[in-house]
């Protein structure tokens, strides 16, 4: 039977069932779009704050830039940096102090987790551990300043105790200056890998360390054997958040040392910084930041690879 066939009625009936079937399909649509709609604003704000800096800093490394005056110059910035030796300098320099601040906050890390999973009177304390990270890094800046330089705190405790004779010339020695933004690094962000370290320890299969303790293993053989290993992926994972963080290290360098003695502290965002809003060469700044940033993708994505691929064998 056609349609022109149905009575009234026929299709007073259909349409109530039409409409209720396309408002259905609205239903199920917008219960699918709603947590997009709620993600919404902070994906668009996360892209504003780093997607459109990072590919105007791209544009802008093809110029000559003098504040209003923009020269197309093409890949000049990068000939040049490849070939200035401050720029390397600054690489050198962010590699030591990151890899030394690394080893240190991933050893203290590691063993303060270890603690903090097993003694009961170390996991009451568990809270204390994070108070460092609470600082601002410029507050924290600052007080290794006043104790290492300004007030010569660190010297005085240690002549009186009679471990030197004369104060520290932390200003003029290289070492010790590395030294000073190291400790400060380490102080302040050892709780960070600190919380990652026991939540892994603590997400682990409490069989297994079960199993090894009924064979006889001890405390240390079952961390140093079973749960060192299962932790890798999470450690190269927490590595690389912290070496990502310490190539931007810029408060502590420029409280604490200016970049001194000679530039033998002056990292990479350091020195991006003293180009763009020192000498305001912005074109050759952003070329540096380009740079930095494709080495800290290439090095992480090879870091996280292998550690998963290791922990998969």
């Amino acid at each position: 039977m056609s349609d022109s066939t149905l009575p009234a009625s026929g299709v007073a009936l259909a349409t109530p069932v039409r409409v209720a079937v396309a408002r259905k399909r609205r239903s199920k649509r917008m219960r699918t779009l709603f947590p997009y709609l709620l993600v919404a604003p902070a994906v668009l704000y996360l892209l504003m704050i780093t997607l459109y800096p990072g590919a105007y800093a791209v544009y802008q490394s093809f110029f000559l830039v003098r504040f209003n005056s923009w020269t197309p110059i093409g890949f000049e910035n990068y000939a040049d940096l490849f070939a200035d030796r401050e720029f390397w300098a600054a690489l050198w320099n962010t590699l030591v102090i990151g890899v030394l601040a690394l080893a240190l906050e991933c050893f203290f890390a590691l063993m303060l987790a270890y603690f903090a999973y097993r003694d009961p009177w170390v996991q009451g304390w568990r809270i204390a551990f994070l108070v460092p990270m609470l600082f601002m890094p410029s507050a924290v800046a600052f007080i290794y300043k006043l104790a290492f330089l300004d007030g010569r705190i660190i010297s005085d405790l240690l002549m009186r105790v009679g471990l030197i004779s004369e104060n520290l010339a932390i200003p003029s020695s290289i070492w010790l200056s590395r030294a000073t933004l190291i400790l400060a690094d380490v102080w302040q962000w050892t709780p960070f890998l600190f919380i990652i370290f026991v939540a892994a320890l603590q997400g682990q299969d409490e069989e297994v360390e079960e199993a090894a303790r009924l064979d006889g293993a001890s405390w240390w053989q079952i961390f140093w054997n079973i749960s060192l290993p299962l932790m890798r992926p999470v450690i190269a994972v927490a590595l690389v958040l912290r070496g990502i963080d310490i190539t931007t290290m810029f408060a502590n360098v420029f409280i604490i040392t200016k970049g001194g003695p000679g530039g033998a502290t002056e990292t990479i965002s350091y020195f991006i910084y003293r180009l763009g809003f020192k000498s305001f060469n912005f074109g050759y700044a952003s070329a540096a930041s380009v740079i930095m940033l494709v080495i800290t993708i290439v090095v992480a994505q090879l870091v996280v690879k292998r550690a998963f691929r290791s922990g998969r064998t």
